[in-house]
């Protein structure tokens, strides 16, 4: 067997490897998309094709009879507006609130520190129906129920979004802090002053996950808003099954109008996404 014979096995070695992987990375990819693909189809096709019993992998008929009717049938603007406005405000009081935690359990020291981060990072095995009613009794309590703040406050932060943000802090040099203490800076001016210019890559983490999760939300603010004119897009697309039953069309072209924002969000915004999401160390 010559030299050249030898080198060429790890080349047609990699060369298999990497084309595995294409494979396999295509395939995952069309598991994901084909269910976008399928609501685009059932969205845009009249309601002639959707009960005729046959299978069509693209409309015959290409129609926006479906999206007229949603807008013509329910207030969607005012819903779109309240998930806009409910999900800006929980991602950046997130961001805020995350932050600091972050900041608190990385650089300040404080008795029983590692007690409370174990008692946030617990949290995260609790999942909502366990505390659900204890949490609608104290936005009851409080006069928040049927408001906005209902959903806003329990929400706006997270023991993930805390572990996100201490593991990117603690990969900011201390010399810088105690620089700034140096010149006479306190824990709120080392924040705004250095902290906050240095976290772009997590702020940006924090911030999409958090305006996602919000956008979805479902369970909370089903229980939380009590009037149709404070309802999200996700409680929207109930209450329209509720009204309309089986009407596929029409429930497909309401959840594309609530999965399109999301997906240019992250389209035009994917290389700070990711590459946030890579300097936070966790993979």
């Amino acid at each position: 067997m010559t030299a050249a014979t030898l080198r060429s096995h790890p080349s047609r070695a990699r060369r298999t490897g990497v084309m595995l992987r294409t494979v396999a990375a295509l395939v995952v990819a069309a598991i994901v998309l084909f269910p976008l693909y399928w609501m685009l189809v059932v969205a845009f096709s009249p309601r002639s094709e959707l009960f005729s019993g046959r299978l069509r992998l693209w409309p015959e008929s290409f129609t926006t009879e479906n999206l007229e009717r949603v807008f013509r049938s329910f207030p969607v603007l005012t819903w779109f507006g309240n998930s806009v406005a409910i999900a800006l405000t929980v991602s950046v009081m997130t961001v805020v609130l995350n932050l600091l935690a972050g900041y608190a359990f990385t650089h300040l020291r404080f008795r029983g520190s590692t007690a409370v981060l174990l008692l946030a990072v617990a949290t995260i095995t609790l999942p909502l129906q366990v505390i659900m009613v204890s949490l609608f009794r104290l936005v009851t309590s409080l006069g928040l129920y049927g408001t906005y703040w209902a959903v806003i406050l329990p929400t706006s932060a997270s023991a993930v979004g805390i572990l996100l943000a201490r593991q990117f802090l603690v990969g900011i040099p201390r010399e810088l802090l105690e620089a700034a203490r140096i010149d006479g800076a306190g824990h709120l001016r080392t924040f705004v002053s250095v902290v906050l210019p240095l976290s772009r890559p997590v702020i940006a983490v924090l911030f999409f996950l958090s305006l996602l999760g919000s956008w979805n939300d479902f369970a909370w603010p089903l229980i939380a808003l009590k009037e149709n004119r404070l309802f999200t897009l996700p409680i929207g697309l109930l209450y329209l099954q509720s009204q309309n039953g089986p009407d596929y069309g029409t429930t497909m072209a309401f959840a594309l109008i609530n999965v399109v924002p999301m997906v240019i969000l992250f389209l035009v915004f994917q290389r700070w996404f990711v590459q946030g999401f890579a300097r936070t160390g966790l993979r």
